[in-house]
């Protein structure tokens, strides 16, 4: 079964960074659109940022816009996601997940597009 698996998550403090990363070790990340999404307590997955499998374009949620920055490294098979000035709000299990495409049809990807799913990393932004 073909997985995703997240590290980085934590507790940190509002206004503080942290950094996850995505690898697989059953797929080459470089040939597959690879999106964040999270989930809070109560709440719906949503998607969170999205790299094409070029690294050309990327996908913000305008909730993170600003603060947060995704890239990939083809060398380590990984792609990252850089989480600057993070608030109470960011609090959630964070998922990377693999599909063909950020954007179609001027829609970006939503949960139902990606195909392969890691277990997710807990993100606690709290003092």
């Amino acid at each position: 079964q073909v997985q995703l698996v997240e590290s980085g998550g934590g507790l940190v403090q509002p206004g503080g960074s942290l950094r996850l990363s995505c690898t697989s070790p059953h797929i080459t990340l470089d040939y597959y659109a690879i999106g964040w999404f999270r989930q809070a307590p109560g709440a719906d997955r949503e998607g969170v940022s999205c790299v094409s499998n070029s690294g050309e374009e990327t996908y913000y949620a305008d909730s993170v816009k600003g603060r947060f920055a995704v890239s990939r490294d083809s060398a380590k098979n990984t792609v990252s996601l850089q989480m600057n000035s993070l608030k109470p709000e960011d609090t959630a299990v964070y998922y990377c997940a693999s599909g063909p495409w950020c954007y179609q049809h001027g829609r970006p990807a939503d949960e139902n597009d990606m195909d392969y799913w890691g277990k997710g990393t807990l993100v606690n932004i709290s003092s």
